[in-house]
């Protein structure tokens, strides 16, 4: 598709909505987003939400999209530790993982019928995560699992921060970055967006429709517009989060459309009564 620069002039049969900088940003929903998610629902059309931060469960984004006026379920959530687990399950059945990671990873990786150690010399894997406790003695058990017993390194997302109210949080990439450096070894992958183990997982929630009949919204082009790019799917790049217009002009990858919020997400000839069915 041609970069449209533009807000979308037609629906999609299914939305993937990024969450913070698009739908909310802290504890309050970003202009547009509940009235434009409750009319896309109310014309047909699958949405799911999207998130690469891994500090809360798939519930816990329900309940609070509940709260903010999207009524939601765990069903409608996939987060970068969906697609992480999805990933360990392929490539690394029943591993040993030493997790740079909060309880939320650490808890879902033990459920997932993984042994979460903090022994260097037991782990098959190293898991990066969103980490807010990072400190150097998570920094050295990675570099001991990975340089001196032959760990791999898997991690949930590349966002180098979260944006926040207050000006945002260092993210993954952060951590990644540093265990990188001092062991030397590159991460074999890194699950959350813009990866194809979250395009299955999105595609898969909503029920597999044809990808260029499903849109990703999302405030990051790196993220967010670059999933979308390799997936076939459209993007539509929101300017209430990381990006802006700007950015475009040092962007290896355009956005099919452009919109300042979710206000604009809708087309202007979409009436509430329309029906579009998946597929």
């Amino acid at each position: 598709m041609t970069a449209a620069f533009a807000a979308p002039d037609r629906l999609f049969a299914g939305y993937a909505l990024d969450l913070d900088g698009t739908v909310y940003l802290g504890d309050h929903a970003l202009p547009g987003a509940v009235d434009a998610i409750s009319r896309l629902r109310d014309m047909g059309c699958g949405v799911v939400f999207v998130t690469n931060k891994p500090l809360e469960t798939a519930a816990e984004y329900a309940a609070k999209l509940t709260r903010l006026g999207v009524p939601c379920s765990a069903s409608d959530v996939v987060t970068a530790t969906d697609a992480l687990l999805t990933y360990l399950a392929a490539k690394h059945p029943d591993s040993r993982v030493l997790a740079v990671a909060e309880p939320v990873v650490q808890a879902a990786l033990r459920e997932a019928g993984h042994q979460v150690t903090g022994d260097p010399a037991e782990a098959e894997v190293v898991v990066v995560s969103f980490d807010r406790t990072f400190d150097y003695a998570k920094l050295t058990a990675a570099y001991r699992a990975v340089r001196l017993h032959g760990a791999a390194i898997v991690a949930t997302n590349p966002d180098p921060y979260c944006p926040t109210p207050d000006g945002g949080l260092p993210d993954c990439a952060a951590m990644l970055a540093a265990i990188e450096a001092c062991t030397g070894v590159r991460a074999e992958a890194i699950t959350g967006k813009p990866s194809e183990h979250m395009t299955y997982a999105v595609l898969e929630r909503l029920g597999f429709p044809v990808p260029a009949h499903t849109a990703m919204v999302g405030d990051r082009l790196s993220t967010d517009v670059t999933m979308a790019a390799r997936a076939g799917m459209a993007s539509v790049l929101v300017l209430s989060g990381v990006n802006r217009r700007a950015d475009l002009e040092f962007s290896e990858v355009m956005p099919d459309y452009i919109v300042d919020d979710l206000t604009q997400l809708l087309p202007t000839q979409a009436r509430p009564t329309a029906h579009y069915s998946r597929g």
